[in-house]
C-alpha cells in the first residue's frame, strides 16, 4: 500500500502554504456548518490561550516537573478529534493538553492537574503528562516515550474483540518511531488487523534533536515505514485543519469499516522547546524557521484568514472569541491556586483497582506494605 505524495528529498522541509478556501470543499469538509467552522477556531484558540498561561503559571514557579506545550500544533488535536463517533478512543504521549481540551474536558481541571491539585482530572497525582478521563474515551496522557502505542493496539482489540464499529486515534511524535515498542505495535496492529489510527505528530525535532540526526529518513517521510507491516500510510499538512480531517477520516472510516490500521505523519511545529526545560529551543534552530513558521504556516493564523474571507466571522467577533479564551485560561488558574492539594492518605488510592473496590477483589495477599 503506498502512497504517491513523496517529497523529493529528505530532512526537514517547509510545506507549502495551504490553500484553506479549497480544502474546505474536500468530501470530508464541505459538509460542515458554519457553527462547526466557527467551533473548529473558538477550540483552537482556547488550547492557544490554555497553552500560553501554562507557560505563566510555570514561570511564577507555581508547576513542578515537566511541562510540554502544544502551541502550534493545536489543528492537529481539534481536527482529528472533530471526526470521533460514538465508539472511537484517544490515547496519547506527553505533549497531551490539546488533546484533552479539543475531547470536551474543562480548563479548570487542566490547570488544576498542573498545579497538582486534588480538583485535576488525575486528582493531582498526574500532572501535565498524565491527563485522564474516560468519561470522554480519552486515555492518558503518557510520559513514557511510546509507552501509548501498545495501549493504544490495546484499545482497538477491545472494539474488535466487543464487535463494536469504532477505532482508536493514537498520537505519538516522530521521536517515538524509534522506539521498539513502537514496531511492535505496528505489527500487531497489523497481524490481527485492529481498527487503530497511528498517527505522528512531526515537528521535526526529538526533544533538541532534529530529526535528520535522529531518525533514517526516506524521501517519502517516516510514515513509509508502515510498508514493512503491510499497512496503509499517508502524509498529512498539519497547518491546515481541513487537509487534517481529510486525511484522517479516510483512515478511521478504514478502521472502522475494514478493521485495518493506518500510520499517518502530519508535519506541524512547535514554536516552544520540547518541554519549558528545553532552555536552548532556540539554538538548535534558527530565528528564521521559528519566525517563518508563525508568520507563514500558523495553523491558527491561517484559519482565521479562512473564517474572516469567508465571511463566518468578523475582526470584532474574532477578538471577542480571543478575550473568552483568554479569560477562561485565566479563571482556570485561579480555580487551580484556590484549590486544595490531594490529602496525604489518598497517596494509594487510584492506583490499583481491587484496592479500591474490596468487596470485588479477587485476588490473594498484600498489595501495599506501609511496615
Amino acid at each position: 500500500m503506498t502512497n504517491t505524495t513523496a517529497t523529493k528529498k529528505p530532512g526537514r522541509r517547509k510545506p507549502a502554504k495551504a490553500n484553506l478556501s479549497k480544502e474546505a470543499k474536500t468530501p470530508a469538509n464541505a459538509g460542515l456548518t458554519d457553527e462547526e467552522l466557527v467551533g473548529f477556531y473558538r477550540d483552537m484558540i482556547r488550547i492557544r490561550r490554555f497553552e500560553e498561561r501554562s507557560l505563566r503559571a510555570y514561570q511564577q514557579g507555581k508547576i513542578a516537573g515537566f511541562l510540554h506545550l502544544y502551541i502550534g500544533q493545536e489543528s492537529i488535536a481539534v481536527g482529528c478529534i472533530s471526526l470521533m463517533k460514538e465508539n472511537d478512543h484517544v490515547i496519547t504521549a506527553y505533549r497531551d493538553h490539546g488533546h484533552a481540551l479539543a475531547v470536551g474536558m474543562s480548563m479548570d481541571e487542566c490547570m488544576a492537574e498542573l498545579l497538582g491539585k486534588e480538583t485535576g482530572c488525575s486528582k493531582g497525582k498526574g500532572g501535565s503528562m498524565h491527563y485522564f478521563d474516560p468519561s470522554k474515551r480519552f486515555w492518558g496522557g503518557h510520559g513514557i516515550v511510546a509507552g501509548q502505542t501498545p495501549l493504544g493496539a490495546g484499545l482497538a482489540y477491545a472494539l474488535k474483540y466487543q464487535e463494536k464499529k469504532g477505532c482508536t486515534l493514537c498520537f505519538l511524535g516522530d521521536g517515538a518511531i524509534n522506539q521498539g515498542a513502537f514496531h511492535e505495535s505496528l505489527n500487531i496492529a497489523s497481524l490481527w488487523n485492529l481498527p487503530v489510527v497511528y498517527i505522528i505528530e512531526n515537528n521535526g525535532y526529538s526533544m533538541g534533536t532534529s530529526q535528520e540526526r535522529s531518525s533514517v529518513h526516506p524521501e517519502v517521510g517516516l510514515a513509509a515505514r508502515a510498508e514493512g507491516y503491510n499497512m496503509n500510510w499517508a502524509k498529512i499538512n498539519g497547518e491546515s485543519i481541513f487537509d487534517i480531517r481529510e486525511g484522517v477520516k479516510k483512515a478511521m472510516d478504514l478502521a472502522r469499516s475494514e478493521s485495518k490500521p493506518s500510520l499517518l505523519e502530519i508535519h506541524t511545529y512547535r514554536y516552544q522547546g520540547h518541554s519549558i526545560a528545553d532552555a536552548n529551543h532556540k539554538k538548535y534552530r534558527t530565528k528564521e524557521e521559528i519566525d517563518d513558521y508563525r508568520k507563514n504556516h500558523d495553523p491558527i493564523t491561517l484559519y482565521r484568514e479562512f473564517v474572516l474571507k469567508s465571511k463566518l466571522l468578523n475582526e470584532e467577533q474574532v477578538k471577542e472569541i480571543d478575550l473568552a479564551a483568554k479569560a477562561e485560561a485565566e479563571q482556570s488558574a485561579k480555580f487551580a491556586e484556590e484549590s486544595g492539594f490531594p490529602k496525604e492518605e489518598d497517596i494509594v488510592k487510584d492506583v490499583y483497582w481491587e484496592e479500591d473496590n474490596p468487596d470485588e477483589k479477587l485476588s490473594q495477599g498484600r498489595i501495599f506494605f506501609n511496615d
